[in-house]
């Protein structure tokens, strides 16, 4: 598990928002599951190989929103 979450001065490129986040769930030395604000591609989640948009509101929903996906992906769903 890996959680980095920076308030910056400025929102980064394609983002909205004063943060840089990076949450990232592995297993077995593979990202099953990574929430991100990349510079140029703005909020959105990896899951497998598939990446999708995601809709950033707050710190605190960005959290619970990463926790309640590895919960379900350690359930096997």
């Amino acid at each position: 598990m890996e959680i980095v979450i920076w308030r910056v001065p400025q929102p980064a490129r394609s983002s909205t928002h004063p943060y840089k986040y990076r949450l990232a769930y592995i297993a077995n030395q593979r990202c099953v599951l990574r929430f991100d604000n990349e510079a140029g591609k703005g909020d959105h989640k990896h899951v497998g190989e598939r990446e999708v948009p995601y809709r950033f509101t707050d710190v605190d929903s960005l959290q619970s929103d990463f926790w309640t996906e590895v919960k379900k992906r350690r359930r096997g769903k």
